[in-house]
């Protein structure tokens, strides 16, 4: 853990984007309803952040977006618009509705490529506008983290995270949790890249650095979403198993497996496992439970699916597995080339 040196840390400049979400809501004095108020008046609606003395600007996409609304062509405006904004900022925080916030997180973390900035989620469980908002402090702490710089100059956190309730979680292993409470979201597989407090606490040794800090960005914006998501439960019917293994509109499937990678041993789903497999599918192995990881080799129904052609998702949340088949997919129609990649830590979503 280490405190940065703000003393030594240049004036920052960041861009903050607005998808939509909660933390954008403000409550109209007329009606009492929530509606979405002008980014442009954030320094109005959080005069703290002038305290920080950085520069910020602001987007706010138009029409805001739900976050059950959410869908890939968003996330391809996402990187393109950081993309294109790169050269002009320090770090980007992107204010986005808590209910696929993890997706989009892990999204951009396999779309953008050598990161040498911070891109920073966060959000809120009740509106930047009431008094007890979550809000504020998240937003404050994710636009400090976004600015932070070590005593090189460097970005300390080059990273795609998501923030919320003092804790920074790389976003590709980060998952919600809690529809109620602020603590929404966790990282179990994963310790916490930062912690903030009196102050904010890094964890340097966990997190990622670019390979060339003086090279450019990259953007993988080609997705290709065919893919779908089978979660193994007692009394599964073969019918089921079937039309999601072996859907003539599906090129990868995600299997929501038990603990650390198991599923029924009855012939009848073994044999359809097989046919999806040797028929091209991509088939990935992820387990049902918060933490830990697939295991194949230790019970003999995990390893009748590693011997029917299933590959090991190891400790991969399901939205990161989702948007790592998204973008390695859209990369490259070969099969094989994505199979032989599905289980490469590329951005650290992973444990081996």
């Amino acid at each position: 853990m280490i405190f940065p040196d703000n003393k030594k840390t240049a004036r920052g400049s960041i861009l903050l984007i607005y998808t939509g979400g909660t933390i954008g809501m403000m409550q109209d004095p007329a009606d009492l309803t929530l509606k979405p108020f002008n980014f442009k008046q954030i320094l109005d609606a959080v005069p703290e952040l002038g305290k920080f003395a950085y520069k910020i600007d602001s987007y706010s996409f138009e029409p805001v977006i739900d976050s059950s609304d959410i869908e890939p062509s968003l996330w391809q405006k996402l990187a393109f618009l950081i993309y294109s904004q790169y050269g002009k900022y320090d770090g980007f925080v992107i204010l986005h509705g808590t209910d696929t916030m993890a997706y989009s997180a892990s999204a951009l973390s396999f779309m953008l490529d050598n990161l040498t900035k911070p891109v920073i989620f966060t959000g809120s469980q009740l509106p930047i506008g009431v008094p007890r908002t979550d809000g504020r402090e998240n937003l404050i702490s994710s636009v400090e983290i976004a600015a932070a710089k070590d005593s090189s100059g460097h970005a300390l956190v080059p990273e795609v995270c998501i923030y919320f309730d003092d804790m920074l979680m790389r976003g590709n292993r980060a998952t919600k949790v809690d529809s109620d409470n602020f603590r929404a979201f966790r990282s179990e597989n994963f310790p916490l890249l930062a912690e903030a407090g009196i102050s904010i606490r890094y964890n340097t040794g966990l997190i990622r650095q670019p390979d060339d800090w003086d090279g450019p960005v990259r953007i993988h914006s080609g997705l290709d979403t065919r893919v779908s998501i089978l979660k193994i439960h007692p009394g599964i019917t073969p019918q089921v198993v079937r039309n999601i293994l072996c859907g003539d509109q599906t090129r990868a499937v995600i299997i929501e497996t038990y603990g650390s990678g198991n599923a029924p041993s009855k012939d009848w789903f073994l044999d359809i496992v097989r046919e999806a497999s040797s028929s091209g599918k991509i088939l990935l192995n992820i387990t049902q439970c918060l933490g830990g990881s697939v295991n194949m080799d230790i019970y003999s129904t995990g390893k009748a699916l590693k011997n029917a052609g299933v590959l090991n998702g190891y400790d991969s949340t399901t939205e990161s597995a989702l948007a790592k088949l998204f973008c390695l997919m859209g990369q490259n129609e070969d099969n094989a080339w994505v199979r032989s990649r599905i289980e490469e830590n590329l951005r650290g979503e992973i444990t081996k």
